[in-house]
């Protein structure tokens, strides 16, 4: 270093500035004469005790991309790009790096979602199966409506997939028609025509949508039985109105307790005193008392679920706390309350269980939707007996409510059979069920029409089969028919040859239907099953690929307990539609694996972060307390 210095110092004292620059030119020691092709060794850590070396070097564009994809799947503004932050991070962190543009960066993160879009397109091109459906409707902060339109589909190697396909607005009133119109747009943008579901909430314009949906379709010979199965009614929604009714019961309780939690939770020293009442009554609960969202009944679940502890803490903080009574002008809880929430807690349990187990994307949930349904007529029927008036009332209420979409006479057929599909369970499991409601001659007719539609589906499905067949043995005799000792084989030889084939393969539904039942093991694959067995059900695995792929509700598990519409950002709002379509489905198509999302706060680890980030500020206090003295 001192030499270099010294030779600085020569350069800049004798011959000027020149020199100097001749010098850094040509100098294979400054950092900017540096090769970028040549590879760097990198030491990467792989675990506590081991290593790897690998080669590494700079890559401008490539660097651009990740930028990009950060920007896209980190919901990030553009102008993140531009802030003083970022720069100077990426300064230190890798001096090369020749930042871009806000306008730059908005072109690339539109470059990927055309090339994932183009990817994405030719699966759906060669894709086997058909694509199953869910609409979703967003609104933006200036009351612009968009659809979100998903396609489901399980690929060649039986996995389970779900992208977003298009985030459109949609004009207003969001009419059936109107609504119908864009999914077909949207659908023919992708070249898509072979669709076996549509799922969607309970609005009387979506019921027009899928009928208009089914009329369109049709002419183009794109639906199985001609749509007779196409719409299927969103199953959280339904229970999303069960559990509102529910709690319209009880309201006025509910209101207190509301009201309680949120005297606690307004400010630090309140819930000190609280947390003394709670040791002082000796309860070693670790739960965090929250606050419910009207509109998300999961929040009030969780908010009953931790209250519903600390009964006895209320009841002494009423007796220390003078302010805590004038407050309540609902009055505070009252012991008839407490029992009245403890009841609603019991409801919403069942409900949150069910909606969390129904609501997932990244796995089947067609093949539980009867099950579910089954075990919570049992339970509500159960409850409508109860000796408590209240909770008997309540019950029945809910039943009511699920009656009006789930009875026999509502349910989509084609949900049945994909708990028929499930070997687990079959045509079994559908008489077992049924033989606890309804009289053994009804079980038989209903298991008889669920019969005849498998052998409706089944026959649709052997023909296209078989039309593929034909169509690749024509292009073979085409190609035989120059050869100088082909073989003609008359007309009517081969009318009764694919008689007999007809015959052969007819049996092997009943087949199917014949053969026991799996033992249910906890971790049972039934796409795994169907993948093993596809050599041995070729026609009846083509269609349990479509039918297992059915989603039975419309909205994934982080956004399934809201009864309010869904609401793009502030950021997203601000951008044109056509950015943000851009945006939402290229954030999907990168985010494509297993990792759940965690769809609820740990208030406890919150809590906790906030209680060391306080004792570190007043920590920081005496410290410059003491400086200050």
């Amino acid at each position: 270093m001192h030499q270099l210095l010294m030779l600085l110092l020569l350069f800049l004292g004798s011959q000027g500035t020149s020199t100097l620059k001749r010098h850094l030119l040509k100098c294979p020691r400054y950092p900017n004469n540096q090769d970028h092709k040549q590879k760097l060794l990198d030491f990467q850590s792989m675990s506590q005790n081991q290593g790897n070396v690998s080669n590494w070097k700079f890559d401008q564009e490539l660097c651009r991309k990740e930028l990009a994809r950060m920007i896209i799947v980190d919901e990030l503004p553009f102008s993140f790009v531009e802030k003083e932050g970022f720069k100077r991070f990426i300064s230190v962190l890798q001096p090369r790096f020749n930042l871009v543009s806000r306008t730059t960066m908005t072109k690339d993160c539109i470059e990927i979602y055309l090339n994932e879009r183009n990817m994405l397109k030719e699966i759906f091109v060669t894709a086997a199966s058909r694509v199953c459906l869910t609409t979703d409707l967003w609104t933006s902060i200036q009351n612009l409506g968009y659809m979100c339109l998903t396609a489901h589909y399980i690929d060649k190697g039986w996995n389970l997939q779900k992208r977003i396909i298009n985030f459109r607005v949609v004009p207003t009133p969001h009419r059936g028609e109107i609504i119908a119109q864009a999914v077909e747009t949207c659908l023919l943008g992708w070249g898509l025509e072979k669709l076996c579901t549509i799922t969607v909430d309970n609005a009387s314009s979506n019921d027009t949508a899928a009928i208009s949906l089914v009329k369109r379709f049709n002419k183009r010979n794109g639906l199985l039985l001609d749509g007779e199965f196409f719409h299927v009614r969103c199953f959280a929604h339904i229970l999303n109105l069960v559990v509102r009714d529910g709690i319209n019961e009880v309201k006025d309780s509910l209101i207190r307790l509301r009201d309680s939690v949120k005297y606690v939770r307004s400010s630090p020293s309140r819930t000190e005193v609280f947390k003394k009442c709670a040791a002082e009554e000796r309860i070693v609960s670790k739960k965090s008392l929250c606050l419910d969202v009207p509109t998300r009944w999961n929040s009030t679940y969780l908010m009953l679920n931790a209250a519903i502890e600390y009964e006895k803490a209320f009841d002494r903080l009423e007796e220390q706390d003078s302010s805590f009574i004038f407050e309540m002008k609902e009055g505070v809880m009252r012991p008839s309350d407490w029992l009245t929430m403890k009841n609603l807690h019991m409801f919403l349990e069942h409900f949150y269980i069910v909606t969390i187990r129904i609501s997932g994307s990244k796995y089947i949930t067609s093949n539980s939707y009867f099950k579910e349904m089954n075990d919570i007529q049992k339970t509500l029927l159960k409850w409508s007996q109860d000796e408590n008036t209240l909770f008997r009332d309540m019950a029945k209420k809910m039943y009511a409510k699920f009656e009006k979409y789930c009875n026999i006479g509502k349910v989509n057929m084609i949900l049945i059979i994909a708990m028929v599909l499930d070997p687990r369970y079959k045509l079994k499991y559908v008489k077992f069920s049924y033989t606890k409601f309804y009289d053994s001659s009804k079980v038989d007719e209903i298991i008889a029409k669920v019969k005849s539609v498998m052998d409706r589906l089944y026959h649709c499905y052997m023909l296209e089969m078989n039309s593929n067949v034909d169509s690749s043995q024509s292009f073979k005799d085409v190609e035989m028919g120059n050869a100088e000792h082909a073989v003609v084989i008359e007309d009517d030889w081969d009318d009764f040859l694919k008689s007999e084939k007809c015959m052969v393969m007819s049996t092997e539904l009943d087949r199917y239907l014949e053969e026991g039942v799996e033992i249910c093991v906890p971790g049972f694959d039934i796409l795994l099953w169907w993948k093993v067995k596809s050599p041995t059900y070729p026609v009846l695995s083509c269609m349990a690929r479509d039918i297992l792929a059915i989603p039975i509700t419309t909205v994934a598990s982080e956004s399934a307990f809201s009864t309010g519409g869904r609401v793009l950002d502030q950021f997203r709002s601000s951008l044109t539609p056509k950015i943000v379509e851009c945006l939402i489905c290229a954030q999907d198509w990168l985010r494509c694996s297993p990792t759940p999302i965690e769809i609820e706060e740990k208030l406890e680890i919150l809590e906790d972060i906030e209680t060391r980030i306080s004792d570190d500020f007043n920590n920081l206090s005496i410290g410059d307390s003491i400086v200050t003295t």
